[in-house]
């Protein structure tokens, strides 16, 4: 979602170079970003202070003599490497008390920007102007050869339309449609021509065997089970290929919608008003029961009905309509 501010940065300034610091697992996915000219490696844990280690990584960029620093998370350590860096502008949300360490403070008007994609956005503007009506939304690039290599190393061929179910949801057990309607949805679009390919992180490999236990036997040999055999840059490539997106709210949501790619998105705990997927083409699965969202990891209340009661059917309903716009679409244009 940090993309739309690398996007807005250089409609400003098509000169600006932007560098970016960021966790490791990122780094692919910034490669595939061509506003970004580089990436740096954030070499901490979740949570991890490390005042030596962030002194050291702010005295090696000094060097860099960057202008501007955007400092995108809240937190008091996020801010400590630009400061050390001597960046001259080092801007943010106020967060948790970062004065000092930020000298270019902003203070969030949550109400006028909900969406994280506006609030990133913002802090590349002056301190006083509004956004533009319209931002551009993320677009990753894709590479055609390791597509083809990625297609060759797991044996795959795109001769039929393509459903990618993303059936994980690293949060927890409240963001996960079961497992047996992903299975059921697969069993009838397989019938009607389809082949599943299923995306996830080595996390949920216990989820995608438990999809392919309950493929039919006749039907299993279209139904590919992906999760924990990609690398991140490899389901780029992969998710670009589909027809469609059948996915929780996920980071591999995210991904699609980068993709622009036709999405049915399942919502159960979480909610799509602050950081929902950002394709053209999406349709929003949500039963908004009165006890949803929640925003917890286990349903408070024992029952998961905000997931359980959205039944295969209407998905499959969902997949069928959202296919045939985005064939429309596509004729029309």
């Amino acid at each position: 979602m940090a993309q739309t501010l690398f996007i807005l940065l250089k409609k400003r300034n098509q000169t600006a170079n932007i560098d970016v610091i960021a966790p490791k697992w990122s780094q692919a996915l910034l490669s595939r970003m061509p506003e970004v000219r580089d990436a740096f490696d954030l070499p901490f844990a979740h949570g991890e202070i490390n005042l030596g280690g962030r002194f050291k990584i702010g005295k090696e960029l000094r060097s860099k003599q960057y202008d501007q620093a955007i400092v995108l998370p809240n937190s008091l350590k996020s801010a400590l490497i630009p400061f050390w860096a001597k960046i001259p502008i080092r801007t943010g949300w106020r967060g948790e008390m970062r004065y000092g360490l930020l000298n270019d403070i902003r203070q969030l008007d949550k109400k006028l920007y909900p969406l994280m994609i506006q609030r990133f956005a913002a802090l590349g503007l002056p301190k006083k102007e509004l956004l533009p009506t319209v931002l551009r939304k993320p677009k990753l690039l894709i590479d055609k050869t390791q597509l083809n290599q990625s297609l060759h190393k797991l044996q795959l061929n795109t001769k039929k339309p393509i459903l990618a179910m993303c059936p994980g949801a690293e949060y927890g057990p409240a963001k996960r449609w079961p497992t047996n309607y992903f299975a059921d949805t697969a069993n009838s679009l397989i019938k009607d021509g389809w082949q599943i390919w299923l995306f996830g992180s080595t996390k949920d490999q216990d989820i995608g065997l438990e999809i392919m236990k309950n493929i039919k036997v006749d039907l299993v040999e279209n139904c590919q089970n992906l999760i924990g055999q990609t690398n991140l840059l490899e389901a780029i490539d992969l998710l670009s290929t589909s027809s469609c997106v059948l996915t929780n709210d996920s980071g591999l949501m995210h991904l699609a919608s980068a993709l622009n790619k036709p999405i049915v998105a399942i919502y159960g705990s979480s909610s799509p008003t602050f950081t929902p997927p950002l394709s053209d083409q999406i349709n929003i699965m949500s039963l908004q029961l009165s006890c949803s969202p929640c925003f917890k990891r286990d349903c408070p209340l024992q029952h998961l009905d905000c997931l359980k009661k959205l039944y295969p059917e209407t998905v499959i309903q969902a997949i069928q309509q959202m296919v045939t716009t985005a064939e429309y679409a596509h004729i029309t244009h």
